[in-house]
Formats: C-alpha cells, structure tokens, sequence
C-alpha cells in the first residue's frame, strides 16, 4: 500500500518529505508533489516529517481527498500537458529534477 499527497500539499511543498525519502520517490510537479506508487517502499518516513499532514497511506486519506490517491498515479501514468510521454518510473526524483507541471486534477484545483 503505497503512500499519497493529497490536498493539503498544493501551493505549499515544504519539501521535508523529500528529504526523508530513502529511495527518492517523491517528484515535484507545479503545485504538489507526488509520490511514485512504483518505486514507494512503503517505509512511512515520509508521513511524520510533513507539517502540513498532507501524507497517508492510500487506503487512509483523509475524507473528500480520495481523489487524489488515483490522481497521484495518473500523475505517472499518463501524459501530463506540454510532455510527449508518461513519466513512468525512472528511478528517482533527482535523476528528473522538477517536473513542473500537474495532472489536469491538481492544475483545476
């Protein structure tokens, strides 16, 4: 059960949980950061170190943020506006840099 960011993450981004990450699976977009349900380890380490509790397990997202636990992985699945590919599973967030823009779900928000 992979982790998620919902809501509470857009226009803030501390960024601690990037810090935290030991597999570097959390990648920038243009509001919201995201984590690849892919490369997650399911460690938690991410979770306690956010200050805006933005960060649950999938299955335990906060009521009226569901949407955001199919949005984080179509966030790597499909293709986002102004790129020619999914971004898939790279292998870690430094090897992309930021992304710099969001799912249509986050962008409309």
């Amino acid at each position: 059960m992979p982790y998620v960011i919902a809501s509470p993450c857009i226009d803030t981004m501390d960024r601690s949980c990037v810090e935290e990450c030991p597999v570097d699976c959390i990648y920038e977009g243009g509001r919201k950061l995201y984590i690849n349900p892919k490369e997650c380890i399911d460690c938690g380490a991410c979770e306690p170190v956010c200050p805006v509790e933005a960060i649950s397990q999938d299955r335990r997202v906060a009521e009226g943020d569901e949407e955001h636990v199919a949005d984080n992985a179509r966030f790597f699945a499909e293709v986002l506006p102004g790129r020619d590919e999914p971004l898939g599973a790279p292998g870690g967030a430094h090897r992309t840099g930021e992304i710099g823009v969001d799912t249509p779900f986050v962008s409309g928000l």
